[in-house]
């Protein structure tokens, strides 16, 4: 057995931490160990820039002061006290912290308002990690600092999010994530639904020796119990391969890696395949196809994150007809049913307070909610209520920075059509106009003002901006009675909306 060499701060140092490793790996800067498997996810990846060669030493520059470097050999398992589960088919919540002082305000809405729904903390994606420049052990670490601070002793899952690499997979892997989402979107042909035939037929060919599955579907009908028919059409399957087939083929891929990850540290897992970023509708075939070859190929399919009728747009309700919504959500909810089964997920579902229980009611239950940057904007609140002034400059920072930040998402607000904030001089009315306030809005609703988009879409420029990155964290430190009070409330009427379809 080799040694696991591993930096311990000054801080950790005297603690007695002892970890198994089949084979050698440098990690950096953590407070938690990791197991057997772990270890061997770390040395695969060299995670930290360091080479996993037992012959060689971390460079110096990679060594902060204060701290050391020791060797560790074989003992117990240092995550047992803070260990991520997978949670199934029960119907679960992600709340995403983009700050990571969010978790007590999230435990505290479970308190009151998640009875029968279970919590996923520690969430991220690879994408805003790197907009906020934070790690996987940062997030884990800092979920479960909220977790053990607000007394949560109930199960706790943890979403690496948006994956698409298998070095995406090694990094949230080795720090002890357990719900793995696929982003295979890069692959996705989104202009395939506006193609006629001939340019379908184009693409098809092009695509057509890595589709392997097409003549299996082709010309069969699947009847729902619901009433509808899944037709599977020439013009559906060719739809379906122009537009998912590399898209699955990576998806796919990318699965088997997860699943050798942690099958080789022996840990338990579960895998969301998300195909919502696209402008257009998931088509009952085009689920059916997707689902059934995941299952099919044996990817450990827990959720499905189809993209649903109506917009879904970041940091406003549901925009669209919230009946048709609920029937065609039967439908995708059959399907999951008849071939799983496994839960419907709902992305960028911060604040879809009109459909959440329409949502809950036609999945009976089977679901997953995907929340982020909603905790975020519940961050400004506090801002805007301790310390007007930088609220003020925030949101002029924001609709600078929107233009060009609002580039990787699906968002209808814009700069001209909100009023800066020179032009509003009451502090509520600020807030209101650009966070809302739960007040003024009809019971079963939610937000719906455009300044909320802008400030979302900012969130990666201001919190690495050196002025109000830090402000903002300094302002929620000082006030953290009012984060937990704000995002309390806020996230209790998501958890009541969905109970009430339970």
């Amino acid at each position: 057995m080799h040694p696991m060499l591993i930096y311990l701060s000054e801080e950790d140092h005297d603690q007695s931490l002892v970890t198994s490793a089949a084979t050698s790996c440098f990690v950096f800067g953590l407070k938690q160990s990791f197991t057997h498997g772990y270890a061997r996810a770390l040395d695969r990846s060299g995670i930290g820039g360091f080479r996993s060669d037992s012959s060689q030493t971390p460079s110096s520059g990679h060594k902060p002061s204060g701290g050391h470097w020791g060797t560790i050999s074989a003992g117990i398992d240092l995550m047992s006290e803070r260990k991520n589960v997978t949670l199934g088919l029960s119907p679960s919540f992600g709340f995403g912290d983009r700050i990571g002082s969010a978790t007590p305000g999230h435990v505290e809405a479970m308190k009151q308002a998640g009875r029968g729904i279970e919590p996923i903390f520690p969430q991220q994606s690879i994408r805003e990690m790197t907009r906020t420049q934070r790690t996987p052990q940062q997030v884990q670490d800092d979920a479960w600092d909220g977790v053990e601070k607000a007394g949560w002793t109930g199960k706790v899952g943890a979403d690496a999010d948006h994956l698409k690499t298998n070095a995406d997979v090694d990094c949230t892997a080795a720090v002890g994530f357990t719900f793995f989402t696929i982003d295979p979107s890069d692959s996705v042909d989104e202009k395939s639904d506006s193609y006629d035939e001939a340019m379908l037929r184009e693409k098809f060919a092009a695509v057509r020796e890595q589709v392997g599955w097409y003549d299996g579907y082709l010309g069969k009908s699947v009847n729902l119990p619901t009433g509808a028919k899944v037709e599977l059409s020439e013009e559906a399957c060719m739809r379906c391969a122009v537009k998912y087939g590399v898209a699955l083929n990576k998806g796919i891929e990318l699965a088997d890696y997860i699943k050798q990850v942690n099958e080789q540290a022996g840990q338990d897992y579960e895998i969301e395949l998300s195909v919502d970023e696209t402008d257009q509708p998931t088509t009952l075939a085009e689920h059916y196809i997707i689902a059934d070859q995941c299952l099919k190929r044996g990817m450990k399919l827990v959720s499905l994150a189809p993209r649903f009728i109506g917009e879904m747009e970041k940091g406003v309700d549901y925009i669209g007809d919230v009946d048709a919504l609920e029937i065609s959500l039967r439908e995708h909810a059959a399907i999951a049913e008849l071939l799983g089964p496994y839960k419907l997920s709902l992305h960028s579902g911060s604040d879809k307070v009109s459909m959440y229980t329409a949502f809950a009611r036609a999945t009976k239950g089977r679901f997953h909610v995907k929340t982020a940057g909603t905790s975020y904007l519940e961050a400004l609140r506090v801002v805007a209520r301790h310390d007007e002034s930088l609220f003020r400059r925030i949101i002029d920072f924001g609709r600078e920075r929107y233009n060009t930040d609002k580039a990787t998402y699906h968002v209808h607000a814009t700069v001209e059509g909100t009023p800066a904030p020179a032009e509003i001089s009451d502090a509520r009315q600020l807030e209101s106009e650009y966070l809302e306030l739960w007040d003024d809005v009809p019971e079963g609703k939610g937000f719906t003002k455009a300044g909320r988009q802008i400030l979302h879409c900012t969130f990666g420029s201001t919190l690495t901006h050196p002025e109000f990155g830090p402000a903002v964290k300094g302002c929620l430190e000082a006030h953290p009675d009012t984060y937990t009070e704000v995002l309390a409330d806020h996230f209790a009427r998501h958890l009541r909306a969905l109970t009430a379809g339970m």
